[in-house]
């Protein structure tokens, strides 16, 4: 039976009203999200991932003149509980990701341009210090590119791999991880000025799609799983041609039966849907949706992908959309769900 309350976690900017991650309630029988409490009080919490078992959550943080990694066991009445710390000099990193067994946390640092390891006790869930530390180089033409602004972290579907976007210097970079240390395989440059941000695969392997920050595009790549390398297939925009506002790229997520793609524009304020062709190597727009908010940072379908919930982090508020997964379509069901400048969203796994 499927549960009728999914549990979630919100991360968030700590330089307004925010105390921290806070813990909200998504009912799948009427559609309705409520915001249950402040779960952790933590500066910066903006990316978090969660376990594969749902045991523990694991988020940036800043810790005065240091930025790092804390790990929280999750209650059974949703609660966090603090498990420990690992903090390293400068900023914050921004993003997050844990791998399937729970051993390995990678973590990107935006201001340090940095792509940093943890290993995991996988039964206590407790954080050990940084095993591997690796700073990138590189710039680009946009103002924003004067140096490497590593933006996300995370690992391949086989997780033979880790995956580095870098939007500072435009590249993709993959790693091996040996003997605890990160050592680079492969590396892919975009269009100079793009601007990578985050990325994410289709359920097949073969094929990844990229967002684009600062050209505000969805980039259509070829993943070869034998040496970690990536090649270009598409590129296509994800605001109108008439909107000349400020916009940039923010998430992208896809569904688990890899035939829809999602992408957030800050600015534009919409989620762009996409529809996935010819087995993952080609997107066709299908439309665009409202945030009802400002500057839509995140978002995430819920386990059952019948609904999408985004954050808008400037508008203080969160929107719940229903999703079609025949059409992958949706629509709005629940506007102005406040929480004080919210990132990112994560839903405990099914």
């Amino acid at each position: 039976m499927v549960k009728q309350q999914i549990l979630g976690y919100i991360g968030t900017y700590t330089n307004g009203d925010s105390l921290g991650i806070y813990s909200f309630s998504l009912d799948q029988s009427n559609g309705e999200v409520s915001v249950i409490a402040d779960a952790a009080h933590l500066e910066k919490p903006t990316y978090l991932t969660i376990s594969k078992d749902n045991r523990y959550l694991y988020s940036v943080m800043q810790e005065q003149d240091g930025g790092g990694a804390a790990a929280y066991s999750i209650n059974e009445n949703g609660t966090l509980s603090l498990v420990n710390k690992q903090v390293l000099e400068g900023a914050a990193p921004c993003h997050i990701s844990i791998d399937e067994l729970n051993k390995q946390l990678v973590t990107a640092n935006y201001h340090k341009g940095t792509v940093d390891t943890y290993p995991v006790d996988a039964d206590t869930g407790a954080i050990e210090p940084a095993s591997s530390m690796v700073e990138h180089a590189g710039s680009g033409p946009h103002e924003r590119q004067e140096k490497p602004h590593v933006h996300f972290s995370g690992y391949t579907p086989d997780e033979k791999y880790v995956v580095v976007v870098d939007l500072g210097s435009d590249t993709i970079k993959t790693y091996e991880i040996n003997n605890r240390n990160l050592e680079e395989v492969s590396s892919f440059s975009t269009k100079p000025g793009s601007g990578p941000r985050h990325i994410v695969f289709h359920p097949n392997g073969k094929f990844a799609y990229v967002m684009t920050e600062l050209s505000n595009e969805v980039l259509v790549l070829a993943y070869d799983q034998t040496n970690g390398s990536f090649s270009q297939i598409q590129a296509i925009s994800t605001i109108p041609e008439s909107f000349t506002e400020n916009s940039q790229g923010s998430a992208i997520h896809i569904s688990s039966d890899g035939r829809f793609v999602y992408a957030g524009n800050r600015g534009h304020d919409s989620i762009a849907m996409f529809a996935v062709e010819e087995d993952g190597e080609k997107l066709t727009f299908v439309e665009h949706y409202s945030t009802e908010g400002d500057w839509p940072r995140d978002f995430s379908l819920d386990p059952s992908e019948r609904f999408l919930l985004a954050s808008n982090q400037n508008s203080s508020n969160l929107t719940l959309f229903t999703r079609d997964p025949e059409t992958g379509k949706l629509e709005l069901k629940q506007k102005g769900v406040t929480v004080p400048n919210p990132v990112c969203v994560k839903f405990i796994h099914q």
